[in-house]
């Protein structure tokens, strides 16, 4: 039996990402993950190959090479590999795009708990950064707040106006402090080592969605932003100990754990949008999420077929 080896284009084109998030949510009514995550660093670079396995769904081994000089040199920044396997009896089920399952796992991720958290007639969506994940980002939040307009911010307005060009109906914000007073909802997804964001700049009613740190020492909040907010995450496992916009603030005290209120497996803890808060989701995009990505599109694939 052949073993489906299912490209970028064949799965974008059978996805959708109202019911992508649908399937994310659904995903964590099953038995919960095991993950198993290994993180490697030769700074600048990093290595991280993340695996889980949920009973009943199957498992799932992603690797994700993060090379942050290869732009420069006009080659991907990350780059790696998805293998799906059967619940049953462990045999590769499919080979998926890695750059596929990223692009969906990321941005649906982060539209999930935005749908959940954010104002449901947001009229403003701001992204901060254009990096590769912000034409998804676009794409997403576009198709989730269909009402909002959405502008980018990026250090280097340069990025920002190629992203907008590619995305008409789009904007360049061109000072950040203005543009988060008055985005209803703010992602960030930046390289950033320290914080972008202040949380002097919030009000009341705005819904802060971050993506960009992924390891120990990055940060892309204040601490003013987290002690403001009501605080919700994709997965306590994959954020609390291994990313720096929670370990450095609980190393200092300045949050504690039970500031994070809740986690996709507590998805009833999501509470409807109120407009006397502030809510603040992470973005730590563990491996269970691969898995339950892979798995929706090769069922969205083998439909289409």
């Amino acid at each position: 039996m052949s073993i489906p080896i299912i490209g970028f284009e064949d799965g974008n084109a059978v996805l959708d990402w109202i019911e992508f998030t649908q399937a994310l949510a659904k995903g964590h009514e099953l038995p919960k993950a095991e993950i198993g995550d290994t993180f490697l660093y030769r700074s600048p670079d990093t290595l991280l190959s993340r695996s889980a396995w949920i009973d009943g769904l199957g498992l799932a081994v992603k690797t994700a090479n993060i090379f942050p000089g290869n732009p420069k040199a006009g080659k991907p920044m990350i780059n790696g590999s998805v293998c799906l396997y059967s619940d049953i009896d462990g045999q590769l089920e499919a080979l998926v795009d890695f750059h596929l399952v990223t692009k969906w796992k990321t941005a649906g991720d982060s539209l999930l708990g935005a749908l959940r958290l954010a104002n449901p007639d947001t009229a403003e969506v701001l992204i901060v950064g254009a990096g590769t994940v912000g034409g998804s980002l676009i794409d997403a939040f576009s198709a989730g707040f269909p009402k909002a307009k959405i502008r980018v911010w990026n250090r280097t307005t340069a990025k920002a106006a190629d992203l907008v060009a590619n995305h008409p109906g789009t904007q360049i914000a061109p000072d950040l402090e203005t543009a988060v007073r008055t985005a209803d909802i703010i992602i960030t997804a930046t390289m950033s080592s320290s914080p972008v964001i202040k949380g002097d700049w919030l009000r009341p009613g705005q819904h802060l969605n971050m993506i960009g740190a992924y390891r120990p020492d990055m940060r892309e909040a204040d601490d003013t932003t987290l002690t403001r907010s009501k605080i919700y995450t994709d997965s306590f496992d994959t954020t609390l100990d291994h990313i720096g916009e929670f370990m450095i603030p609980l190393a200092a005290g300045v949050i504690q754990r039970s500031d994070i209120l809740a986690d996709y497996y507590g998805l009833d803890g999501f509470p409807k949008f109120d407009p006397s808060q502030i809510t603040l989701f992470k973005n730590g995009g563990g491996a269970h999420l691969d898995l339950i990505t892979s798995h929706h599109i090769l069922e969205k694939w083998k439909a289409s077929a």
